[in-house]
């Protein structure tokens, strides 16, 4: 199968915004998965929290703009959202961490208020890349045209 920009070649680099996040207890996860998808997310342009960020940065090599740590960092990223300037959120959350993660309910909440695709698994994470990379999810470039990938 040849690469996505040659099945779509009027997607540029960096077109959809993807915001990672993830719990103490997943972020080894993350990173394996970054590096299974590295080239897909090459494609686009990728945010994070500062751990999460730094570690899949260290792991892949991709350009990864980072915020804050923690529950500051999900509430950038949740500004990010509510302004419609977040594509796709993959939020790996620990089911067995004692801590009712509040990051994870307000993350959510915004995804379902504002359509974005949101896993908080792998499983779900693989579906939404694999979607990415057919194309599946274009429909946010017409609901949301960009003029610019997002900065911080």
């Amino acid at each position: 199968m040849p690469p996505a920009a040659a099945r779509r070649p009027w997607r540029e680099k960096g077109n959809m915004n993807i915001a990672l996040l993830a719990d103490d207890g997943k972020k080894e996860l993350m990173v394996q998965f970054c590096i299974a998808y590295c080239g897909i997310l090459a494609e686009h342009n990728i945010c994070a929290t500062t751990t999460t960020g730094k570690l899949v940065s260290e792991a892949t090599g991709l350009p990864i703009t980072l915020y804050l740590h923690d529950k500051q960092g999900a509430q950038q990223i949740g500004a990010r959202i509510a302004y419609n300037e977040i594509d796709m959120v993959l939020f790996f959350s620990d089911p067995q961490s004692n801590d009712l993660d509040a990051d994870l309910k307000y993350i959510t909440t915004l995804c379902d208020q504002y359509n974005i695709p949101f896993a908080t698994n792998v499983a779900t994470a693989e579906i939404l890349i694999h979607g990415l990379e057919r194309g599946d999810l274009d429909w946010r470039d017409i609901i949301n045209p960009k003029t610019k990938p997002f900065t911080a």
